[in-house]
């Protein structure tokens, strides 16, 4: 599952800008959705850091369709005799189930409703964290001019809510401290309205990690 998730977040993330009929209400999204960090040529430099957030969309804001099919994530064990898996990639995995679990444990504190894992918003997650990945441009808008919601909505998710990204933090609890000690990301986080997320983690061509975490309506 992980690798097919892989697959197609990095063919969506390679493919040319398509044209995407959206509502008036989704082109008008507030100015802080095109916040932006550093672009840097070769390497981040400096500390890490975790870029403004997206900020969440109104849920009449977005089209509404039928809610996108729910996946439970588990890592399973590697078979006896199986090749070995390759390591970034389960480390990668290993951050994103990290990343899930305390997202939806600040979520537990704050009392709000645990966040089911929807397939369509890892695949999101994924193609934003690997656009980044290869192209260094730590943004939630992409050269196309695509934000979060239009990347969402390619993958068949409906209701589109909010994206976090970050750069360079080694472990899921970092990162997830940033975000936490950000309000915009914060915010993010706690929205009580929200029902789903996906997260993801890719790695640079220098390992450099970027991180994703989008969260939908539905």
């Amino acid at each position: 599952m992980f690798d097919k998730v892989k697959r197609r977040a990095s063919a969506l993330a390679a493919a040319p800008a398509l044209i995407v009929a959206l509502p008036v209400a989704l082109l008008a999204l507030p100015l802080t959705v095109h916040a932006q960090g550093p672009v840097v040529p070769e390497r981040p430099a400096g500390r890490p850091i975790a870029a403004r957030p997206a900020p969440a969309t109104s849920p009449g804001r977005a089209a509404i369709s039928r809610p996108a099919a729910r996946i439970t994530p588990r890592i399973a064990a590697v078979p006896a005799g199986a090749a070995t898996p390759d390591p970034e990639k389960a480390r990668a995995r290993t951050l994103m189930h990290q990343i899930i679990r305390l997202t939806n444990g600040e979520r537990a504190e704050a009392g709000c409703p645990r966040l089911g894992v929807d397939h369509e918003l890892i695949v999101a997650a994924a193609t934003q964290s690997a656009y980044m990945a290869r192209t260094r441009l730590f943004s939630h808008v992409w050269r196309d001019g695509s934000t979060f919601a239009m990347r969402i909505q390619r993958t068949g998710y409906r209701s589109p809510a909010g994206e976090n990204i970050a750069w360079g933090y080694s472990t899921a609890p970092e990162v997830m401290k940033a975000w936490m000690a950000s309000p915009g990301h914060r915010a993010n986080i706690l929205n009580c309205g929200t029902k789903s997320m996906g997260a993801a983690i890719a790695y640079a061509s220098d390992g450099t990690p970027y991180y994703t975490q989008v969260f939908g309506w539905r």
